[in-house]
C-alpha cells in the first residue's frame, strides 16, 4: 500500500495549486516530490520521547484518543504513522541560498504558502485513506496540538514533533543546527498522518540521532553555524529563543515587503494551549548554503565505506 500512498501524493504535490508560485514569482513547483516514510505506532520510542521532546509529548495511541477517535482494535500496534517530507525546490534554494541576512521573497513566500500546502495535503490524505475504508488523523490540526515554551531552558516543544516523528520512520536524521537531514537534505518541511491503514513500516538506518549529520559523525562541518545571523547556533547545540527572536525580526520586515504584502497568508496555531494566528515567512539561513541543503552527505560516504 505504501506505492498507492506515494502515487497519491505525486498527483497532489503535481496538482494542488498551493504548491505553485504565483505568476510574479515564475510560477514554478514550490516542492518537489516527496518522500514518504511509516513508523509502526508501538515502536518504543514513542514513549522516549516523553523524555527526550518534553512530558507533554503524546504517543500516537494517547494523540489518536485525545484527538477524539477510538482505541482501534490491537491498540497502538494497529497504528501506523505516516511520515511524509516536503523538498525545497532547487529553484527556491538556488536564489535563497545567496541571501545572508533577511531570507530571499521567493523562500518567504514559499514557506508561508508551505503552510497551507502541508495542511491541505494531511486532509487530503485523511479523506484518501478513509475512501479505502480506514481512520487517519492528523495529529498537529487537533485540538490537543500546542506548542510549549520553557523559558528557563531557552526551548519550545510540542505535543507532536513532526521531526521525531520522520526519524522514527527512517527517514533520516537530526543535526548541529536541529534541522532534519533526509535524503532530500535539511531545507524541508515535514508532515505526517496517523492511520490505521495497512502500511509497511520503513525501517531506520540507526538509532543513533545525529547519523546524517558531519559535526556530530565526523566534526568535519560548521557551516550552519557559519550561516546564522543570529548567532543561535555554537557547537553546544542550538538556541531557539535566539532564534525565534531572530525569526521575528525576519518575519516582520517580510510581512512589510511590499511584492510579499498581498501574497502573504494568516494561519492558526496553538502556543501555551491558547489559540493565536501568525504569518510565518520563513528565515533558514542554516539550511541554504550548507553541505545538506539538498542530500544526506553522508550516504555517498557510507556507500564508499
Amino acid at each position: 500500500m505504501n506505492d498507492q500512498v506515494q502515487e497519491f501524493l505525486d498527483g497532489l504535490f503535481k496538482t494542488e495549486t498551493f504548491n505553485i508560485l504565483p505568476s510574479e514569482f515564475g510560477g514554478g513547483f514550490i516542492f518537489d516530490p516527496p518522500l514518504i516514510g511509516v513508523a509502526a505506532g508501538d515502536d518504543s520510542l514513542f514513549d522516549r520521547y516523553k523524555e527526550l521532546v518534553g512530558p507533554r509529548h503524546k504517543t500516537p495511541l494517547e494523540m489518536w484518543m485525545d484527538g477524539g477517535l477510538n482505541e482501534p482494535e490491537g491498540g497502538a500496534s494497529a497504528l501506523r504513522i505516516l511520515a511524509i517530507v516536503f523538498p525545497f525546490s532547487s529553484q527556491i534554494r538556488t536564489i535563497a541560498k545567496k541571501e545572508t541576512e533577511v531570507p530571499a521573497e521567493i523562500y518567504a513566500l514559499a514557506r508561508n504558502w508551505a503552510t497551507g500546502f502541508m495542511a491541505e495535503v494531511q486532509y487530503q490524505t485523511i479523506s484518501w485513506f478513509k475512501e479505502q475504508g480506514y481512520e487517519a488523523q492528523a495529529a498537529v490540526k487537533t485540538e490537543v496540538h500546542t506548542l510549549i515554551p520553557l523559558l528557563e531552558k531557552k526551548t519550545i516543544y510540542s505535543t507532536w514533533s513532526e521531526r521525531h516523528m520522520a526519524f522514527a520512520a527512517g527517514l533520516g536524521s537530526f543535526s548541529l543546527h536541529e534541522a532534519f537531514i533526509s535524503e532530500a537534505g535539511c531545507n524541508i518541511r515535514l508532515a505526517s498522518v496517523t492511520t490505521t491503514a495497512p502500511l509497511t513500516v520503513t525501517p531506520r538506518y540507526s538509532d543513533e540521532p545525529y547519523h546524517n549529520c558531519l559535526h556530530y559523525t565526523e566534526n568535519s562541518c560548521d557551516k550552519c553555524l557559519e550561516r546564522c545571523p543570529a548567532e543561535a547556533i555554537t557547537t553546544e547545540g542550538h538556541d531557539k529563543m535566539k532564534c525565534l527572536a531572530y525569526l521575528q525580526k525576519v518575519e516582520g520586515i517580510n510581512r512589510e515587503r511590499e511584492r510579499l504584502k498581498p501574497l502573504l497568508k494568516q494561519y492558526h496555531r496553538k502556543v501555551s494551549d491558547q489559540d493565536t494566528r501568525y504569518i510565518p515567512a520563513g528565515c533558514a539561513f542554516c539550511q541554504f548554503g550548507v553541505p545538506c541543503m539538498d542530500n544526506n552527505p553522508m550516504a555517498k560516504k557510507r556507500q564508499k565505506a
